[in-house]
């Protein structure tokens, strides 16, 4: 099928979305001042982030069981509150991280730092809490564009580029929003 120029236009945008997300999320991450926003108001973000990976896992396996049972229409209400949680997710993120200092774990002092003693009571849990967060960070970006394929081909019909999709959308993005969950879960007694 030859595409139109309207979908070129949409797989355009959908592509410069992909490079751009993850960039602006790692330009806040390393920017060497952050933005003065308020810091008590923001306090509340990891917790409020935590609460939307939760929600955004449980909405996902709920789309995966729909669309096993043939319940299309609980299946796109199920995936849309995903792609919604998620983007509110990421927003949220986003206002945090270019706000608020990083919080190292282990950092039990709440210092900024990882001192020696503090390293030394945490050594094997921090390498756990690691990897989970680098495989978690690296397919949070790789799986932009493969959601946003996803949800353009469910939208626009395309039910067979849809499925190909998915095959790799949907369990990196289970795996990004549970391993989010992980993340919060093991760093919350840090802030």
């Amino acid at each position: 099928m030859i595409n139109t120029a309207k979908e070129n236009r949409n797989l355009t945008i959908i592509g410069i979305l992909s490079v751009a997300i993850p960039l602006v999320v790692a330009m806040l991450l390393f920017m060497p001042s952050k933005l003065d926003i308020g810091e008590t108001w923001i306090s509340f973000l990891p917790h409020l982030n935590g609460v939307l990976n939760a929600a955004t896992s449980l909405t996902l396996v709920a789309g995966l069981i729909f669309i096993k049972r043939k319940k299309i229409s609980y299946h796109r209400v199920a995936m849309l509150s995903s792609f919604v949680l998620g983007s509110i997710f990421l927003i949220s993120y986003v206002i945090y991280h270019a706000s608020a200092a990083s919080t190292v774990f282990g950092d039990v002092n709440g210092n900024g730092l990882l001192e020696e003693a503090e390293a030394a009571q945490i050594t094997t849990l921090r390498m756990v809490y690691l990897v989970i967060l680098v495989t978690h960070i690296i397919l949070a970006a790789i799986v932009v564009p493969f959601v946003l394929l996803a949800l353009y081909y469910a939208l626009t019909n395309k039910f067979v580029q849809h499925r190909e999709i998915v095959k790799f959308a949907y369990p990196i993005w289970l795996y990004v929003s549970v391993t989010g969950v992980l993340v919060y879960l093991m760093i919350s007694q840090y802030y």
